[in-house]
């Protein structure tokens, strides 16, 4: 009888770590603290299934949740000043991906666009992410893990304002030639150095430039240019995310002010991490992660059998 009672232990345990790895999985909380509607949009890496939705509006303060998979890697952003022609075909001004819809469909944003990537349960399993700037520029972003751990389990992203601030060579203008997005110099100018290819295509040859700089100047935590690894790429483990679009009060009423035609009114205040911003509350008081609710679980049951064990 014992015998089998430890039989049954294993069995339970072996299917207990299955599911742990198959519900071992991460929730992105999308949230829009804008004063405009942003339409975002996800693309899953090469040969890795997509979330669902690819892509949708998401009105000011609202949020949604969605859940990714262990293993899963991809790219977020946010589509700005986005809708639909008299054929009813769907685009956007900054952040479009050309599917013609409001899902992208396993389309990426077409630049210039800054993006929030991450790859969950990579080497040692840690989750590995980043906000970038290497596409180019089109709203403040700011990425939050809670629940995760790690010595460089952080908040990152870019909270400025850069668009009021973009140079004219870079600036990307909308109705009225307001400023909606700023382009990288490899997006404007197509040259290897900008670009970090051809000749240029290795850390020790390509380095920042005085546009890359002033990305960086102005959000120290993002990728600047594509070899800005050591300062914009965290790592955290069991963790779940909130990406705020316009994390802070005074980032979210200057882009909003510059998307009204004929206002001008920018900051370029530098990334402060002394600041609370709004998509970051509550992040301390956070629940565990499903990961760790389901080793808790295992552990009780694994307990109450190895009792139940004893008693024969």
């Amino acid at each position: 009888m014992a015998k089998l009672c430890f039989n049954i232990l294993f069995l339970i345990l072996t299917n207990l770590f299955i599911a742990g790895h198959v519900h071992s999985s991460a929730t992105f909380t999308m949230l829009n603290k804008c004063e405009f509607t942003v339409w975002p949009g996800i693309l899953s890496n090469a040969g890795i299934a997509p979330l669902t939705p690819t892509g949708f509006a998401l009105q000011t303060g609202e949020s949604r949740i969605l859940n990714a998979p262990s293993s899963w890697g991809g790219r977020f952003w946010g589509r700005t000043h986005c809708g639909e022609d008299s054929a009813g075909k769907f685009s956007c001004v900054t952040g479009d991906c050309g599917s013609g819809k409001l899902e992208c469909a396993g389309a990426g944003a077409a630049p210039p666009a800054t993006l929030a990537e991450f790859t969950l349960d990579g080497d040692s399993g840690m989750d590995f992410y980043d906000v970038s700037l290497v596409d180019g520029y089109n709203l403040p972003m700011l990425v939050v893990p809670q629940g995760g751990s790690g010595v460089n389990c952080t908040n990152t992203g870019c909270v400025s304002d850069l668009n009021g601030a973009c140079p004219s060579e870079l600036r990307v203008t909308g109705d009225g030639g307001v400023g909606v997005a700023c382009k990288s110099a490899c997006e404007a100018f197509r040259t290897d150095q900008y670009c970090c290819s051809g000749a240029f295509g290795t850390p020790d040859v390509c380095k920042p430039s005085q546009y890359s700089e002033a990305f960086k100047s102005a959000c120290p935590h993002a990728y600047s240019y594509a070899y800005d690894d050591k300062t914009s790429t965290f790592t955290c483990r069991d963790a779940n995310y909130i990406i705020t679009f316009c994390p802070s009060p005074n980032t979210s009423k200057k882009s909003s002010e510059s998307q009204k035609p004929g206002s001008g009114g920018s900051t370029n205040a530098p990334f402060d991490s002394n600041m609370v911003y709004e998509g970051a509350l509550g992040v301390n008081a956070a629940p565990s992660t499903t990961r760790s609710r389901v080793l808790g679980g295992a552990i009780a049951i694994v307990v109450a059998m190895w009792r139940l064990c004893h008693r024969f």
